[in-house]
């Protein structure tokens, strides 16, 4: 089953709205990822959890980027022991998320009667569900909060907050910011393809990308002619990567190093989350 809702009004402090469960198989996204949620809290490992899901390891990873991602806190907390060693424990974070979830499956019969009294508690849930929805072919999505907006007669810098510790700046047209009723506080999402970031090594790096994002290469996986890069950034986000073999040769890349993620600010993309 999965979690349909029919209302625009359902972020609101008042909900008016149906919220109903449907077997169709193409929408069970979202259910999917709270059950591979439920078996980290099970089995305190991402490989079990993986093969209770019924998915390859790989394809639990993407799930829990994207979750982490998608969060405005960690859900998942993991300890060291490789690429597929170590634990992997739900933060509070992800509990309160968890135990969100089984409460709206256990009482969506009188989801409108009790939830204006639970919506306090559900907030990050309902946050999380809305931008989960979101279908896009971008690799990276991350949900964060408007921080600073520098407007100029054609165009406007936009710094959006997507962890304690990292921004991402976007740069939009005059128009289209008034448009999106773009304003310090507001909720957006913010995506950049894989192949819009280029990888550098190194310290004292001199570029004209207005995004450089440091963190650990966590994930090197090559093709035949391409390599997909993970890196895990501050706050538990993770950023990915689309270069060729030849470049991740000249830069001796390997996971555990600390590597710097580039990005230009009009290669990143906003949406009113």
């Amino acid at each position: 089953m999965c979690i349909k809702i029919d209302s625009e009004d359902y972020f609101l402090a008042n909900l008016e709205g149906q919220i109903w469960l449907t077997e169709a198989t193409s929408k069970r996204l979202m259910l999917d990822q709270i059950d591979l949620l439920q078996a980290i809290a099970d089995t305190g490992s991402i490989t079990a959890a993986a093969k209770i899901a019924g998915v390859s390891y790989k394809t639990a990873w993407d799930r829990l980027e994207r979750i982490n991602n998608l969060s405005e806190q960690p859900v998942i907390e993991r300890s060291a022991g490789g690429s597929k060693g170590g634990g992997s424990i739900l933060t509070n974070y992800g509990e309160k998320m968890l135990n969100g979830f089984k409460q709206l499956q256990e009482q969506h019969n009188q989801f409108l009667e009790n939830l204006n009294q639970q919506l306090s508690s559900l907030d990050d849930v309902a946050k999380f569900m809305k931008s989960a929805l979101l279908q896009t072919s971008a690799r990276n999505q991350f949900l964060g909060s408007i921080a600073e907006i520098e407007t100029g007669a054609v165009n406007s810098e936009v710094q959006i907050q997507i962890s304690d510790q990292q921004r991402i700046v976007a740069m939009v047209t005059e128009q289209s910011r008034r448009e999106m009723k773009l304003a310090e506080g507001l909720s957006v999402i913010a995506m950049i393809k894989a192949s819009s970031v280029t990888l550098a090594v190194g310290d004292d790096l001199r570029v004209s990308a207005r995004n450089v994002l440091t963190g650990v290469l966590v994930n090197l996986d090559r093709g035949a002619v391409n390599a997909d890069v993970t890196i895990e950034l501050a706050g538990e986000k993770t950023l990915s990567a689309m270069i060729t073999n030849k470049s991740a040769d000249q830069l001796a890349l390997a996971e555990g190093m600390m590597i710097s993620a580039l990005f230009k600010a009009s290669s990143v993309i906003l949406m009113v989350a």
